[in-house]
């Protein structure tokens, strides 16, 4: 950090954290780990609370949403907020363009966090497509035995293709219109290689689909895929919004926050 606090005060500086991820449940440990941070900045972690028995990050938490850019500006500035990290997951679209609007409202810094993405290696069968309603499209023609990993939002996408048989992953049920020919798994990563090839032999998986999360947590899918000679459809990620600082690290993330927001 630039410079050391002092001793009994309050913290100066109070981060507000949009979480749900990895990244942003290592970066409250990193921030509570650390005597100078932690007693330079309070820390609040505000997760959606789309998840069921989330895992609580160190600091305050909040769950539950602001009501839109508006909404966020109005708490960043009722609460003191002076950092904004951005750590939603990589396809939360709408809450990252808040945050850049809340930014744009009140001049507080907003840092974007966020995991560097896959790139297909040698052996990978990928197919890209923009978005859930355009990997539905393209899906029939890769295979009819379909695992499908891009979480229990966006099912409704592909109920109509009554063809494929799908098995489906998500940390809680799916819920709203889904594929007539679907079995549910319930299951929170992260998940092992051994897991997942036995994963794909033990359903005849013949075509995996999957949003670009990146990180480590659930790759092996990847590998397992590439092994067993599987097509692999990947929907690609939404932009970052426009003139947003960037991280691709926890690392990253503590060095501009040491910096007052300034620079990475």
């Amino acid at each position: 950090m630039s410079a050391e606090p002092s001793p009994g005060r309050e913290p100066a500086g109070h981060v507000l954290i949009l979480g749900g991820t990895t990244e942003g449940r290592r970066l409250a440990e990193a921030l509570a780990a650390d005597p100078a941070y932690a007693a330079s900045y309070r820390v609040t972690n505000s997760l959606a609370g789309r998840v069921g028995a989330p895992v609580l990050p160190p600091g305050e938490t909040r769950i539950g949403g602001f009501g839109g850019a508006e909404g966020l500006a109005g708490w960043i500035t009722a609460h003191g907020v002076t950092h904004v990290v951005d750590a939603t997951h990589p396809f939360a679209e709408r809450m990252s363009f808040h945050a850049a609007e809340a930014e744009a409202l009140t001049g507080v810094p907003t840092l974007a966090l966020r995991r560097p993405g896959w790139s297909p290696g040698p052996g990978d069968a990928w197919t890209f497509a923009d978005d859930l309603a355009g990997a539905a499209a393209v899906l029939p023609s890769l295979g009819r035995r379909a695992f499908l990993t891009t979480g229990r939002t966006g099912l409704h996408l592909f109920a109509h293709l009554t063809d494929t048989w799908f098995l489906v992953r998500s940390v809680d049920p799916p819920q709203g219109p889904v594929p007539p020919r679907m079995e549910p798994l319930l299951a929170r990563g992260p998940f092992g290689l051994e897991q997942e090839r036995e994963l794909l032999a033990r359903h005849r998986v013949d075509v995996l689909v999957t949003k670009d999360s990146g990180g480590d947590a659930t790759a092996p899918k990847l590998t397992a895929a590439r092994e067993a000679g599987i097509p692999v459809l990947v929907v690609r990620r939404p932009p970052v919004p426009a003139g947003v600082a960037r991280a691709e690290s926890v690392d990253a993330a503590l060095r501009w926050l040491g910096d007052g927001g300034r620079t990475l």
